[in-house]
């Protein structure tokens, strides 16, 4: 979402909007509801919130919250 590069699904991670309106971020991929994927790199995730790309993808307000958990999860890898 960020970079615009083609990918595959194993590299990117997934973030999902339920039915309730919930965020995720889907480690397994197999969660319910509308999913975005993003890059595994830390550019990548700074890029999709300075443009709020995110946001406008799922249709809703991201709160930072789970920003700083996609960042960990980059972190971590």
């Amino acid at each position: 979402m960020g970079c615009n590069q083609k990918k595959d699904k194993k590299d990117l991670i997934r973030i999902v909007k339920n039915k309730d309106g919930n965020i995720f971020i889907d480690k397994i991929g197999k969660l319910e509801g509308r999913g975005a994927y993003i890059c595994d790199s830390i550019e990548c995730l700074e890029k999709v919130i300075k443009t709020k790309r995110l946001e406008r993808v799922l249709e809703t307000k991201i709160d930072n919250d789970i920003y700083d958990k996609l960042r960990g999860v980059i972190c971590d890898k």
